[in-house]
């Protein structure tokens, strides 16, 4: 499972011109999953981020977590985080999970997201989604469990 986070001033989620998540400080996260993923990879990744350390303190340092500032978070399923583009110029996809098990583990780990206090929504699986994110560093870290 591969997740790249954004730290956020705000961000949102459209779908056929519905604003379906908006959020205000906190994190937008891209979630890929793969081939072999399990309930084990989605748990320790929300686990991971949820205490994250990755707001800044009154010192400017990365002291905070997203349950320390308050913060929410949208989560963006994104089969693309698994793509191969070493040979040819079409990427391959083939790592990724199919949909049918992709799909109820983004679930989960939204579930599990809000379990540990973050106030989180999803984006729409399988959508065309147009994800509107005001990057606040910037700060972009990439995970993998």
């Amino acid at each position: 499972m591969r997740a790249l986070i954004q730290r956020v001033q705000s961000g949102s989620v459209t779908v056929a011109s519905q604003v379906v998540a908006r959020i205000g400080r906190g994190l937008v996260i891209l979630l890929g999953v793969g081939q072999g993923d399990g309930e084990e990879q989605a748990r320790a990744l929300a686990e991971k981020i949820s205490l994250l350390r990755i707001f800044e303190d009154e010192d400017s340092k990365f002291n905070r977590s997203i349950l320390d500032v308050g913060g929410e978070a949208i989560v963006v399923s994104q089969f693309t985080l698994y793509a191969d583009a070493r040979k040819g110029r079409r990427p391959s996809f083939s790592e990724a999970a199919p949909p049918e098990v992709a799909a109820p583990l983004v679930e989960r780990f939204v579930a599990f997201l809000c379990g540990h206090g973050v106030p989180t929504q999803p984006g729409v699986f399988g959508a065309h989604m147009l994800v509107e994110v005001q990057n606040d560093g910037p700060v972009t870290i990439w995970l993998e469990k």
